[in-house]
């Protein structure tokens, strides 16, 4: 049976999406350990050209949500960036993953050929078909933001490791 393209993306974004979760699930107890107020973790950034965690956060969950929308052919739900806390973030996630659920996996498996236009930025447009478009946008994107996720809550002294970003991977241990 061949590899198909909601294969190669759902999963990867639940697994991802439920790891980050529990990522600022431990920065939230960072922060309530050390007494440290959680909107210094949100405003955190690697660089000073780079998005702060609030912003990775919102992005990651935007590159599943509508990324697969679009490879679904259906319109995604609107998101408005206006979360603050840790909590709104991850409900933000877990409404994320809810909406990948809703998904016909058909319809995405479908779109392996077709055209798919995206937003490049605010005012430019891209398109690429749609096995191009999850394997050289969507998924490098999504692990760009998940890892710069990861990234500022490690900087900030969150203990996380390899585990925590990896998630919930379906391994069998022999």
């Amino acid at each position: 049976m061949p590899f198909t393209m909601s294969q190669a993306s759902l999963p990867v974004f639940e697994i991802g999406l439920n790891a980050l979760s529990a990522v600022l699930d431990k920065a939230a107890a960072h922060a309530a350990a050390k007494k440290i107020d959680p909107s210094v973790l949100l405003g955190w950034r690697l660089a000073p050209d780079m998005f702060a965690l609030v912003r990775q956060v919102q992005v990651t969950a935007d590159q599943a949500k509508n990324g697969s929308a679009r490879l679904a052919g259906v319109e995604p739900p609107k998101f408005e960036d206006t979360e603050t806390t840790i909590d709104q973030l991850k409900e933000r996630l877990a409404k994320t993953v809810a909406f990948l659920k809703t998904l016909d996996a058909k319809a995405i498996d479908a779109s392996a050929e077709r055209e798919i236009t995206f937003p490049l930025g605010p005012t430019n447009k891209g398109q690429m078909v749609g096995a191009d478009y999850l394997n050289h946008f969507m998924l490098p994107n999504f692990y760009f933001h998940l890892t710069a996720a990861y990234a500022c809550a490690r900087s900030c002294g969150v203990a996380v490791g390899k585990p925590d970003y990896l998630g919930a991977i379906p391994i069998t241990r022999i």
